[in-house]
């Protein structure tokens, strides 16, 4: 096990200050990754390309990702961390500001190395959070760090439809959003993590290492896209409107929100690992209760908000699992085929899911259900098993 140390003495408050700092611009990256997402794709769709290639220009986000999935582990001793994070706001600044000055042909390239930026980003301010954290305050601190990614997620359609798709002014405005993270990060007297010992392992290996963190990660990513992709269509298949369908959804990410704070006051006060099967549990089962209290508009609120808070809980409470038991290069190696693993269930989630939908009117609850059902029990056969996560 590779580790990773804290510089001596810092005092109390430059601890506090420096996990806040970290958290919020975890915020704001997230608002630019999710701004420049739907920005690229309207602006090529606004160009009269053809949507084959505008999906071929997404999924150049993954060859990035899949990239520092090997890297990260190798150089983030040579580089250190705050460098970084800082490294790559500065460049995701760059590209968002390159978008509208560049031919289109050139997009395919940018959203390489934005997919390689946001890749860095979001391991390695897990990382930096995690370092940071006490054992008795791990899980806690993960989920306000989950919670304002969240927020950032949430905030960068709500900016894009207030800019407009038009011009080049949402791509500076991400640009102005990137660079003002890094300034935050730059700012004196903010504490980084050091790591000792570099990792020459590949993603096979850490998936081994910890498989449970990978199986949440995925069931994560596949509720979450088959959630946002599905249930308003789930809903008004069932008799409600399209506003109102489509509030629920919003209802379900309030959720996944605001409970990742009760939820991680939980995991530092119980075991963790119990904890993650309770969510999972209490997730799959709410999906089951969907085809019963769709019919009432006040039950079908309160279940989506808890049962978006449930699904997610599990994804943070294993960041907190993750970094109790692992420490340095290994937690980066974790953190990043972790960020890699996400892609896979956004990709499987939605295609399962809706092959359910084809065969039944509730598919979407079973399908829900079956996946977290399917998750407790993978994380039943693996306890005891020592190593492992």
């Amino acid at each position: 096990m590779t580790s990773h140390r804290i510089p001596a003495g810092p005092a109390g408050r430059a601890m506090l200050v420096s996990r806040g700092a970290v958290i919020v611009t975890a915020m704001m990256f997230g608002l630019t990754y999710s701004l420049s997402a739907a920005l690229i794709a309207l602006d090529l769709a606004g160009r009269d390309l053809d949507p084959a290639l505008i999906g071929a220009n997404a999924a150049m986000h993954a060859l990035g990702v899949l990239a520092m999935a090997f890297l990260l582990p190798r150089v983030v001793t040579r580089f250190g961390v705050r460098p970084m994070v800082i490294g790559a706001l500065v460049l995701a600044a760059a590209i968002l500001a390159a978008f509208p000055i560049t031919p289109v042909w050139s997009w395919f390239l940018l959203r390489i190395l934005l997919g390689a930026a946001s890749e860095t980003l979001f391991v390695l301010s897990e990382t930096w959070t995690n370092a940071l954290s006490t054992e008795a305050t791990r899980a806690r601190w993960m989920a306000a760090y989950t919670a304002a990614l969240s927020v950032g997620f949430a905030l960068g359609p709500l900016l894009l439809a207030w800019i407009g798709s038009d011009g080049a002014g949402a791509y500076l405005a991400g640009a102005a959003i990137a660079l003002a993270a890094a300034a935050f990060i730059a700012a004196p007297g903010i504490v980084a993590p050091r790591f000792e010992r570099p990792s020459s392992r590949g993603p096979l290996y850490f998936m081994r290492l910890a498989p449970v963190a990978i199986a949440a990660i995925m069931l994560n990513a596949a509720l979450e896209t088959s959630g946002l992709s599905f249930l308003a269509i789930y809903a008004t298949g069932l008799g409600w409107t399209e506003t109102g369908a489509t509030s629920l959804m919003s209802c379900m990410m309030i959720g996944a929100i605001v409970l990742q704070l009760p939820i991680g006051w939980l995991g530092d006060k119980m075991d963790r690992m119990m904890l993650v099967r309770l969510l999972a549990l209490a997730a799959g089962i709410g999906a089951l209760l969907w085809p019963l209290v769709l019919a009432s508009e006040i039950a079908t609120y309160a279940l989506l908000f808890v049962w978006g808070g449930a699904f997610v809980g599990v994804y943070t409470v294993m960041l907190a699992v993750v970094g109790s038991r692992f420490q340095g290069a290994e937690l980066v190696g974790i953190y990043a085929v972790m960020g890699l693993m996400w892609g896979v269930g956004a990709l499987l989630g939605p295609v399962i899911a809706g092959a359910a939908m084809d065969a039944t009117s509730h598919g979407l609850a079973f399908f829900a259900a079956a996946a977290c059902f399917v998750f407790v029990a993978a994380t039943l056969r693996r306890r005891g098993r020592a190593g492992t996560a």
